[in-house]
């Protein structure tokens, strides 16, 4: 069955649950399986080194399941209107792929989280797109046609899922920002099946 990767990193769990909500999105769609993967922190110390397997959660992304997987949904908390540095640090890694075309032509999808409504949550998604756009990638966002986009009053945008999470990044992913997380999982899925076959 063909994979979609959802890629992703949290720090305080957002981003995770939004992965979550992005690969039941996935498998709504006939024929198609979401495999769920994180990056490692980055330290400050540079002897420290993660342990190979994380304690909990979903185990680390290793760049054969870039090369194997039909589309990537890829998630990041915003700092400071970017990607966070883990995620940076994974994709300033995978220039043997960027060498070989690897991912080019797969299509992809972005999604982020913020603590607030005006924290650059548009920016981090835009920034996400650049290695992907890089590699070849199609992007896919989501449309208008969602209907979630204009109910929203925390996160959702066209160009990816986007969440609130609050100063204190303990709000909950509220139902429409799942709602939006699951249609670009959906929507994804429908673009690699359809690229695939």
């Amino acid at each position: 069955m063909p994979d979609v990767l959802v890629l992703y990193y949290s720090r305080y769990g957002a981003v995770r649950d939004m992965a979550r909500w992005v690969a039941h999105g996935v498998e709504r769609v006939a024929g198609m399986r979401a495999r769920l993967r994180t990056v490692p922190k980055v330290s400050a110390v540079s002897e420290a080194v993660e342990p190979e397997v994380p304690d909990s959660g979903a185990p680390y992304c290793e760049l054969a399941a870039l090369e194997t997987c039909v589309g990537l949904a890829l998630g990041s908390p915003t700092r400071f209107g970017n990607m966070a540095a883990p995620m940076k640090y994974f994709w300033d890694g995978t220039a043997e792929l960027w060498l070989r075309g690897t991912l080019s032509g797969k299509p992809a999808a972005v999604f982020s989280s913020s603590s607030s409504l005006h924290g650059g949550q548009e920016t981090t998604l835009v920034s996400m797109m650049l290695p992907l756009l890089h590699h070849g990638m199609v992007i896919v966002g989501l449309p208008y046609a969602e209907p979630g986009l204009m109910a929203t009053a925390s996160g959702g945008t066209p160009y990816g899922a986007s969440h609130v999470a609050g100063a204190a990044s303990d709000r909950a992913v509220d139902e429409t920002e799942k709602t939006l997380c699951i249609a670009l999982g959906r929507r994804l899925a429908d673009v690699a099946k359809r690229l695939a076959g």
